[in-house]
């Protein structure tokens, strides 16, 4: 699955031993035009089992997580629940518009000492998204990863070439790699704060 094969390649870049501060980490993978990003900082207060917690509670999302504007669970027999959670997702993305995708959200078994949560694009599901609510995104995946007073996010993420512009689409591809660093520490520490208030 693609979730594990990116957790995989996440796991392998993660520095022994507990990060002195943030750090980040960014990769070329299979010729896409996206790099796939990891950043990792210590965070006192971090509970592993809080933030998988938090991260499988997807209708939680709106008003938790910056930009997230719509996040809503999806039934669907051929997942769990409980460990594996299908669920729709839109984000406003300042000056750009939304993106929207339906995902399948993994809770893993721990690795290394580490909790995972990890996710992957349904593609047929997101396909058939309507581009009037939003561009699809062409890929997505990624995972939260937490330790004891440690906490990492991964993303690699694109839109669909078809629902945006030439210079939309650089902005979402270069630029998002430009900017990858500032919003994946952003997204730590927005997501520290709420699992130890949830």
């Amino acid at each position: 699955m693609e979730h594990e094969a990116f957790v995989d390649r996440v796991m392998r870049r993660m520095p022994g031993g507990t990060p002195r501060g943030f750090e980040f980490f960014s990769w070329e993978h299979g010729g896409r035009p996206t790099k796939e990003g990891f950043g990792v900082m210590p965070i006192a207060g971090v509970d592993p089992e809080k933030v998988v917690d938090a991260v499988m509670a997807v209708d939680e999302y709106v008003g938790n997580l910056d930009h997230v504007s719509i996040c809503r669970a999806v039934p669907d027999d051929r997942y769990d629940g409980d460990n594996e959670v299908r669920f729709y997702q839109k984000v406003d993305i300042p000056l750009l518009g939304s993106v929207h995708h339906e995902l399948v959200l993994h809770r893993m078994a721990p690795r290394d000492g580490y909790h995972i949560a990890a996710w992957h694009l349904l593609e047929r599901e997101t396909g058939s998204l309507s581009p009037k609510a939003g561009f699809r995104s062409e890929y997505n995946h990624g995972a939260w990863i937490a330790a004891p007073g440690v906490l990492g996010y991964a993303l690699s993420s694109a839109p669909n070439r078809k629902d945006v512009g030439f210079l939309k689409f650089k902005a979402l591809t270069k630029g998002a790699d430009a900017a990858a660093s500032k919003v994946l520490q952003a997204n730590l520490k927005a997501m520290a704060a709420w699992s130890a208030r949830r």
